[in-house]
């Protein structure tokens, strides 16, 4: 009877992570939109709660912009562009 050897691999297995660099969608103020367009527009394109949508909107009146929504570029994007859509300007940093 013959017997075959046990032949044992160890395999090192290497997992590439793709690193995304976190950006913010920014929205700025202006002197046309209301605080009630902003804030439902933060309610419905970013799915924010309507104490957080306020809160933002108090900030982007005050502070000149606030980061409303962190995530990937690709994530940002459609919400970006729903947001110029409304007649609000915000960028993606």
């Amino acid at each position: 009877m013959t017997t075959r050897p046990q032949i044992e691999f160890d395999e090192d297995v290497l997992l590439l992570e793709e690193t995304v660099e976190p950006r913010s969608l920014v929205v700025y103020n202006d002197e046309v939109n209301t605080f009630a367009h902003v804030t439902k527009t933060l309610i419905d394109v970013c799915q924010h709660q309507p104490e957080q949508a306020e809160q933002c909107t108090l900030l982007i009146h005050y502070k000149g912009k606030c980061s409303v929504k962190n995530g990937s570029y690709e994530e940002l994007e459609p919400l970006c562009t729903a947001i110029h859509d409304r007649g609000i300007s915000a960028d993606i940093s």
